[in-house]
């Protein structure tokens, strides 16, 4: 009888063993198709963790340290590219604040409410294609990170940060 039980617990623990590894197998399969379909979706290998832009497309990783790191990874370098973005949010109705009130108040701040005078604004052309330019140099592509789970999550993590960019200025 105590040998029976035994090993049915044995049984048991092995269960759970090979549960918990299929469970770990499987996570690792979810993240390994999101590496795979971001970098279908931006024509670039996932082969690097570097977060420059190769033809609009970051890895996996780098994806994730921008939704991990402080404000500052995906904050805009200028506010004219910053009201480009709120521009580029409002437009894909990425986050649903008021984000063109804010966006017009930074706009008339760096008077460039005439539609001619952002035209000739790179940045703010730049910001409205979905392009941020951020603070370390480097330009994410919002464009490009598609509809994925993980890129909305990054789309709205910049549009926020923008927006309290936004904000901060007109204050």
């Amino acid at each position: 009888m105590k040998y029976a039980q035994r090993t049915l617990t044995s049984l048991a623990a092995a269960a759970l063993l090979v549960a918990g590894s299929a469970s770990a197998a499987s996570w690792q399969d979810q993240l390994s198709s999101a590496a795979t379909q971001l970098s279908q979706q931006n024509n670039t290998s996932n082969t690097g963790s570097t977060t420059a832009a190769q033809n609009g497309g970051l890895s996996l990783s780098s994806l994730s340290s921008l939704l991990n790191g402080g404000d500052k990874t995906v904050a805009s370098n200028s506010m004219t590219n910053a009201a480009g973005i709120m521009q580029y949010c409002v437009e894909h109705n990425v986050v649903k604040n008021n984000v063109q009130s804010v966006k017009d108040q930074v706009l008339s701040k760096l008077g460039l409410s005439a539609p001619a005078a952002q035209e000739q604004k790179t940045d703010y052309q730049q910001g409205i294609a979905g392009l941020l330019n951020t603070g370390n140099g480097q330009q994410l592509n919002l464009q490009s990170l598609g509809n994925t789970q993980l890129g909305e999550k990054l789309k709205t993590k910049a549009c926020n940060v923008v927006l309290k960019q936004g904000k901060n200025f007109i204050s």
